[in-house]
């Protein structure tokens, strides 16, 4: 499984990239804008990821504006909605949620700090480990 973590606090992404690697490859993009262009290059250069990680709160472009991006990109370069990466959206608010993001743009959404059981489990739900 190949992962982008898109995470502007290093702690935090050090914590997803350490959990993630057990899994497989991952790459860490500090803001929204360095996200999307992780993600754009792993496709051109045929090695999409499987699993997108964002978080929402994030310098230069927040997590909702990467994932659109993100979906765009996906549908200029003729990915499928069934071939589309997964996506998990990450906050430090949790009753702050807005539910007027919720959208079938991602597939998952979980609070800070992160349960190590639930994040397994949700991974596993979408069908990316056996």
């Amino acid at each position: 499984m190949k992962v982008l973590v898109a995470e502007d606090d290093l702690a935090s992404g050090k914590f997803l990239s350490k959990l993630l690697s057990k899994y497989g490859e991952v790459v860490v993009a500090r803001d929204g804008i360095a996200a999307v262009d992780e993600f754009v290059k792993a496709v051109n250069e045929n090695a999409k990821f499987d699993l997108v990680c964002l978080d929402i709160m994030m310098p230069k472009i927040d997590g909702y504006k990467a994932l659109s991006s993100i979906r765009d990109a996906e549908r200029k370069l003729g990915i499928s909605r069934v071939s589309r990466c997964k996506v998990i959206m990450i906050s430090a608010l949790d009753e702050g949620f807005d539910v007027a993001y919720a959208s079938e743009d991602y597939d998952e959404y979980i609070c800070k700090p992160i349960d190590i059981i639930k994040f397994d489990s949700m991974i596993r739900k979408m069908g990316l480990l056996d």
